[in-house]
């Protein structure tokens, strides 16, 4: 934060809390002369008569505390710009301090797990719960609470892995990621009708009813440029992250109009990695947590 800015939101809070203290005082020392209280202090507009019916005391008395109070908060705590306050408190010092707190009671726990191979941890059920929070805390945005994703997200109960199902492999895409590159074909193809082509191709592979002469005009360019990834059988490669185009599982969607839209342009995707952020043995449960679906379609 630059000191402009800095000083900007100190005026501002300081000026707004000192100002509400100066009005405070100067109501409270408003002088109505003879007029007793609840009498009318000879001022209406629209049938709406002024009264002389001051604050409570307590009322005014509590007003004064919140001021108080929130000048020693201000000087313990942030909260006028660059000033760290007295305690030097930050929210990111909190969190380290949760985090380490939380370390140092699971800990041995994670570390125990960590000892067992992922495919005997699968079938503990007090892994599984643990694994469920880590899942629900990291993986929930991309592949929702039931792990069967999105659009664009893999679905991870269909039995359907792009990288493999094996525990090593899903460990590995949690702690190193994934990233995953298609490259546009829309210019490489030439034209349109090259690209409707190899899509009917691809929709024939899953026994979809396509245009019979489009598909086989699709199958000779799928030959010449799509067997480097999917493979001669257009069963994918899972080193590479290439899907498999024949079992009726579609990341973007099996429609022909996707289809087409997907061969032209491309598709690109990421999964970050987890390593940093859990740690491995955090990883270890999550990613045994995952197999169990690899094990037990849900």
């Amino acid at each position: 934060m630059t000191s402009f800015w800095s000083w900007y939101i100190i005026l501002i809070v300081l000026g707004v809390t000192f100002g509400t203290a100066a009005l405070l005082y100067f109501v409270h020392r408003i002088d109505t002369g003879d007029i007793k209280k609840g009498e009318s202090m000879g001022h209406s507009f629209d049938g709406i008569e002024e009264l002389n019916n001051p604050l409570p005391k307590w009322w005014h008395i509590m007003f004064w505390i919140t001021i108080v109070y929130s000048l020693a908060y201000l000087a313990l705590y942030p909260g006028l710009g660059s000033y760290p306050g007295l305690l030097g408190w930050t929210s990111t010092g909190q969190w380290e301090t949760e985090m380490q707190k939380a370390d140092d009671t699971y800990g041995p726990i994670y570390e125990k797990m960590a000892a067992t191979p992922i495919n005997e941890l699968a079938d503990n059920q007090e892994a599984l719960k643990m694994g469920q929070r880590l899942f629900a805390n990291n993986c929930t945005v991309c592949h929702g609470s039931d792990a069967r994703g999105a659009r664009g997200y893999p679905n991870l109960t269909d039995q359907d892995w792009l990288y493999g199902s094996t525990p090593a492999r899903i460990k590995q895409s949690i702690m190193t990621g994934r990233s995953g590159f298609m490259p546009a074909l829309g210019e490489a193809l030439g034209d349109k009708q090259t690209v409707t082509e190899l899509a009917h191709y691809v929709r024939s592979l899953n026994g979809y009813q396509t245009d019979t002469h489009a598909a086989e005009n699709g199958k000779k360019t799928f030959k010449v440029f799509c067997t480097s990834c999917h493979g001669t059988d257009a069963k994918g490669n899972q080193f590479i992250g290439a899907p498999d185009l024949t079992d009726g599982v579609w990341l973007y969607g099996g429609s022909q109009k996707i289809i087409e839209n997907t061969i032209a342009k491309g598709r690109s995707g990421s999964m970050p990695a987890h390593k940093e952020l859990l740690g491995e043995e955090k990883v270890h449960i999550l990613a045994a947590y995952i197999y169990s679906f690899a094990k037990k379609p849900l």
